[in-house]
């Protein structure tokens, strides 16, 4: 489970309210199930506007991936790749098949096997990319989602400050109405902006985030497979996979291959 979204949305949150106590107010005062219906309701419904009811549902399911924690296992797919590598310069491609069941990693097998099947380089290239940017568009709709989300919060929290003032004007004869309807008001802004800015923006980048290191991954499987096919020196694959892994990459240790 990742170690930094749910505590960081309860940190944000913990700190909002010690404020508020510190200011001499009380959390009791920042429970409005009218302002909260107002915006998180007003909120969904313009959602439901914007998407179709297929992205809406993968959209709310993704609010796993940002629970999630991938262990990173760069480092110990380089040398796996640099290791096949090897296997191919001294054995020859075709020795790579005994190799295949021993891979767990689907994207890495499925490209494997395009080199072994003796699928021409560019089509295995122009197939692993495709399959690559069709995943991470698809997936990035889940982080678009969460966007425009927070996006639309703090707009439907002006609403619903605006509906909250239109009520008290309605009962300026009648002052045990002017406090509610003053809350409802203010308080709506503050789960407009609230939600939007402790939780679906960063979900947003979260997600992103983690999108975009799945993407570099598989980059850096592809590329990797396809200089196997080219032939490329496993000690230079491994310096051209350093480079695709970035940090990571530099603090891997050299590997055996030659």
């Amino acid at each position: 489970m990742d170690k930094t979204t749910i505590p960081g949305i309860a940190f944000g949150i913990g700190m909002i309210l010690l404020g508020q106590k510190l200011e001499g107010g009380h959390a009791g005062s920042l429970l409005q199930a009218t302002a909260f219906i107002i915006v998180v309701g007003g909120t969904i419904g313009a959602v439901l506007v914007s998407y179709p009811l297929g992205e809406v549902i993968g959209g709310l399911k993704g609010f796993s991936v940002a629970l999630k924690e991938k262990p990173n296992d760069i480092v110990p797919l380089m040398a796996q790749i640099v290791e096949l590598a090897t296997v191919a310069r001294r054995d020859g491609v075709l020795a790579l098949e005994g190799k295949l069941q021993e891979i767990k990693d689907p994207f890495l097998k499925r490209a494997l096997g395009f080199l072994v099947d003796g699928v021409e380089a560019s089509v295995a290239r122009n197939t692993l990319e495709m399959e690559i940017e069709v995943e991470a568009e698809e997936q990035g709709v889940v982080a678009k989602f969460w966007g425009d989300f927070g996006a639309l919060c703090p707009t439907v929290g002006v609403l619903g400050a605006v509906l909250g003032l239109i009520h008290v004007m309605e009962n300026l004869d009648n002052p045990a109405a002017l406090g509610p309807g003053i809350a409802v008001a203010f308080v709506a802004t503050v789960y407009g902006v609230g939600v939007a800015n402790l939780i679906a923006l960063p979900l947003s980048n979260k997600i992103k985030r983690k999108l975009s290191l799945e993407k570099e991954r598989k980059t850096l499987i592809a590329e990797g497979v396809l200089s196997i096919q080219e032939g490329l020196n496993p000690r230079i694959l491994e310096e051209k996979l350093k480079s695709f892994a970035g940090h990571h990459g530099k603090h891997a240790k050299p590997s055996a291959a030659k």
